[in-house]
C-alpha cells in the first residue's frame, strides 16, 4: 500500500535517497534531512497511514518495538543525554509530511531546540556518517 507523491512511500520503494538506519519487512528507519539535532531519525511503517488513527493495532505495537531499539542507538550513537519521541497527527497537530512518522530526537541538557523554519537542510554525506554511528547500536 502506496500513496502516488509520497515521499516516504518514495524512500520504502527505494525511488528516493535516504540515509538508512533500520529495515525489516514492515518499519524503516532512516535520517531526518533538516534534523533538530544530529542523529535525528524517522522511523515510519512501511505501509501508507496518514495518521496513527489508520494503523492496526499490531503493526503500531511493530513500529513501537523498533523505535525504542532506535532511541537507544540515537542516545549511544551520538551521545545523547536524552531522547525526545513525537509523532504528530494531523495539520493542527504539526503533520507536515501525510506519511505516519515518529522523530527520534537526540537531546541535551539545557539545551533549546531551534524553529522548524531554522533548521537547515544536512548533506547526505553528513547524514550517512551518522546513520553508520546509529546502526552500530541497533
Amino acid at each position: 500500500m502506496t500513496a502516488e507523491g509520497c515521499i516516504f512511500c518514495k524512500i520504502v520503494s527505494k525511488e528516493a535517497p535516504a540515509s538508512y538506519v533500520y529495515e525489516d519487512d514492515k518499519v524503516m528507519a532512516f535520517m531526518d534531512t533538516r534534523p533538530l539535532n544530529e542523529g535525528h531519525t524517522l522511523v515510519i511503517p512501511k505501509g501508507h497511514y496518514k495518521t496513527v488513527y489508520e494503523v492496526p493495532e499490531e503493526e503500531v505495537a511493530h513500529l513501537y518495538k523498533v523505535v525504542k531499539r532506535v532511541a537507544l542507538a540515537v542516545k549511544k550513537g551520538v551521545e545523547a543525554e536524552g531522547v525526545s519521541i513525537t509523532q504528530h497527527n494531523e495539520r493542527a497537530a504539526g503533520q507536515d509530511v501525510f506519511h505516519v512518522h515518529v522523530h527520534v530526537i537526540p537531546r541535551y541538557e539545557g539545551q533549546k531546540l531551534p524553529r522548524f523554519e531554522e533548521l537547515q537542510e544536512a548533506s547526505r554525506a553528513k547524514l550517512d556518517e551518522v546513520a553508520a554511528k546509529l546502526r552500530k547500536h541497533i
